[in-house]
């Protein structure tokens, strides 16, 4: 399928999706962080004509993390009357949570929480406004090697890019001319003060993980396994205890 009717297809998923709702939907709520997945989600939202409200929550965001969120927000309301944007600062909530747990302090449970806060956000957000949250997970970070927060950016109601490869969603991204600003930025989860990387976490591109994920003699296969272990508990369903009859 090429990339325009790839972009059809998905938005007309979403419309479709809502549309077999039994409580139909009235909008479309969806974090946008400046990055290239939630900028490609977002955009096909918008162009199912269907409400949608998207949200930039920065929690110690990096100035050019949280200004191409809001050039993105910018870009959409320009280009799509159906569209509202909000920016809900979110540092002193966090700062707030931090300062309750120090107890327990971890930095990478502290990430986390980054993510889970922001999911909890755009579902008060749905709930008030009678909508759904829509994922920006891609497919080799929701079904590859589990790179994402579990009930944090993991916590959507659908997933309208999960079956397209990081490198589908940049040819996506082309497509919607989206700002080549964001289309060009090193891919980052933005949880961190430090604003590392993707590759920097992982180790890989994200062209490696995906040769490597379809290519079981590939160079990078074993790191890629060993990524994919440490998250499966993710991907996997909750282990539920079954008691015999």
């Amino acid at each position: 399928m090429n990339v325009k009717k790839k972009v059809e297809f998905i938005k007309n998923w979403i419309v479709n999706y809502v549309d077999s709702m039994p409580n139909k939907a009235e909008c479309l709520v969806i974090g946008i962080s400046g990055g290239i997945d939630s900028s490609v989600s977002s955009t096909i939202s918008a162009m199912t004509g269907i409400r949608t409200i998207v949200l930039s929550m920065p929690i110690k965001q990096k100035s050019l993390q949280h200004d191409l969120s809001l050039k993105h927000q910018e870009w959409l309301k320009k280009n799509f009357n159906n569209v509202e944007g909000h920016t809900i600062e979110l540092d002193k909530l966090f700062d707030q949570f931090k300062s309750s747990l120090t107890n327990f302090n971890n930095e990478h449970g502290m990430a986390n929480s980054r993510a889970r806060l922001r999911m909890t956000t755009l579902y008060q957000v749905a709930s008030s406004n009678k909508g759904i949250v829509v994922g920006t997970g891609n497919k080799i970070e929701d079904f590859g090697v589990g790179f994402y927060t579990k009930y944090g950016d993991g916590g959507v109601d659908i997933s309208p890019i999960a079956d397209c490869n990081k490198t589908e969603v940049w040819e996506l991204g082309k497509e919607l001319n989206i700002l080549k600003e964001i289309i060009d930025a090193p891919p980052t989860d933005g949880l961190w003060d430090d604003g590392r990387t993707d590759e920097g976490q992982l180790g890989l591109t994200y062209k490696e993980l995906e040769e490597a994920m379809i290519n079981k003699n590939s160079k990078n296969r074993e790191k890629y396994i060993k990524i994919r272990k440490a998250n499966l508990h993710k991907m996997e369903p909750i282990p539920i205890c079954k008691i015999p009859n």
